[in-house]
């Protein structure tokens, strides 16, 4: 239980940070928790956090989304994202954190689950340490390949966000 409450205090803490930063109050320390620092990389790499949690995602695979998709579109683009815990502690899958942006405008999540796209199904699955978890993620693109970004953050307090980019 002291654990639970220390979480919860951490992130009250992480809040009140971003909450300082958006009303103009709380200095330059706020403004940092706010804006995590973006480290690039291409799809098909790998990045590890300070905390020990290395995610790698695969170069995106394009595919036509059924009829029973959504959001509706004509082309779908779908990514595998490995995440390892090589830290001390479990990693609890719930806090990670997924983007996508197409020509710097947010792609919306795609579910299509005649394909199997359904989001991460075992958010509250937690993540032993020397273990790993694989989560399969669909956007919807436009029709024609286009460039991309895919950010990711193991938790809303990490203080670097991975970006990987490529042509999708």
């Amino acid at each position: 239980m002291p654990a639970v409450a220390l979480l919860i205090g951490l992130a009250a803490c992480g809040s009140h940070a971003q909450l300082d930063s958006a009303s103009g109050e709380g200095g330059s320390r706020a403004l940092q928790a706010a804006a995590p620092t973006p480290e690039m990389i291409g799809f098909g790499g790998q990045y590890r956090f300070s905390d020990g949690v290395t995610v790698s995602v695969t170069a995106p695979k394009s595919f036509q989304p059924s009829t029973s998709a959504y959001p509706r579109s004509d082309r779908g683009v779908a990514f595998d994202i490995v995440i390892r815990n090589d830290g001390d502690q479990s990693y609890q899958l719930s806090g990670l954190s997924v983007t996508a942006t197409v020509a710097g405008v947010t792609a919306k999540q795609l579910v299509d689950s005649t394909q199997g796209y359904s989001g991460i199904i075992e958010a509250g699955k937690d993540v032993p340490p020397k273990r790993d978890v694989r989560v399969t993620l669909a956007f919807a693109v436009p029709a024609q390949p286009c460039e991309m970004r895919l950010s990711l953050r193991p938790s809303a307090t990490t203080p670097v966000v991975a970006v990987y980019s490529g042509s999708a």
